[in-house]
């Protein structure tokens, strides 16, 4: 007797969300590619960040993906040795990381951003499925990386958006973030001192062609509903929660919508209320 394999499932998965981690990628990219120079020296809502540290960023962060997804003890050794230098300099390695990249040329920058996240995408395809690759955070297989990475190149494309003056269109890829989001609600708490929530959160969202995506138990007590796109603004800090068509029922989800953050790292600041900044 035989049984079919998992394995080409799995492959299907990561395969598809691959395609729109590529798709995502693209729609950056064309902001940015016509950009004259001046506009990559353009300001973005994260303070000290012009468009050129967002690509950066990126940039620094899909090469160190793809280092992990390659040669997971060489991206163990070489972040010790890389972050080991530059904390002990009182420099924060991100931030440094989009530093040194902000002074490329554009041309140059936007070539090496191109270059490493095909890299990327060929790393994660050929990782094996029950392989955890080591991050920065926990390790994570690679379709839960490439999940990361789709979130962050939205994230960081939406302050290269409103650095622009470009209002994108939401998408199905949207899924992946607010799932993510859902994911991430132990952890936002964790991340300011708070207990890991006991009560469940039951999450409905509007998708952008009308639809519905529901997360969580139906018989949950505690529920956000709204919009996805609103949702994923809001995990990834790119509004506040008082410019959001988002409602919270319930004890824990009241207390989780003003803390939620989808991306590792220490508390964001999120942004000012757009009647806060005047």
């Amino acid at each position: 007797m035989t049984t079919e394999p998992k394995e080409p499932r799995a492959a299907g998965v990561l395969a598809g969300l691959l395609d729109d981690l590529r798709a995502e990628s693209a729609v950056l990219d064309d902001l940015v590619a016509g950009l004259e120079p001046d506009g990559w020296a353009a300001d973005t809502p994260a303070q000290g960040w012009t468009i050129a540290h967002q690509i950066a960023h990126l940039a620094w962060t899909d090469d160190w993906a793809g280092l992990s997804a390659r040669d997971p003890e060489g991206f163990v050794a070489e972040t010790g040795r890389v972050f080991g230098e530059l904390l002990s300099a009182g420099l924060d390695p991100v931030d440094e990381g989009a530093a040194q990249g902000a002074t490329e040329d554009p041309a140059a920058l936007l070539a090496r951003w191109r270059a490493g996240r095909e890299r990327l995408l060929a790393a994660l395809a050929a990782v094996p499925g029950d392989v955890k690759l080591p991050w920065f955070g926990p390790p994570m297989k690679a379709p839960s990386m490439a999940t990361a990475r789709l979130m962050e190149t939205w994230a960081h494309g939406q302050d290269v958006a409103d650095a622009l003056g470009v209002v994108r269109e939401p998408t199905a890829r949207l899924r992946h973030i607010a799932h993510l989001g859902v994911r991430t609600m132990g952890f936002a708490f964790s991340l300011h001192g708070l207990p890991a929530p006991e009560a469940p959160v039951r999450v409905e969202l509007t998708s952008p062609d009308g639809g519905s995506w529901v997360f969580g138990p139906a018989d949950a007590a505690d529920r956000v509903t709204g919009p996805a796109l609103d949702f994923c603004l809001l995990v990834a800090q790119r509004r506040h929660r008082d410019d959001l068509a988002l409602t919270a029922v319930g004890a824990t989800a009241s207390a989780w919508l003003p803390i939620a953050q989808v991306f590792a790292g220490a508390p964001g600041k999120g942004r000012e209320a757009e009647s806060a900044g005047g």
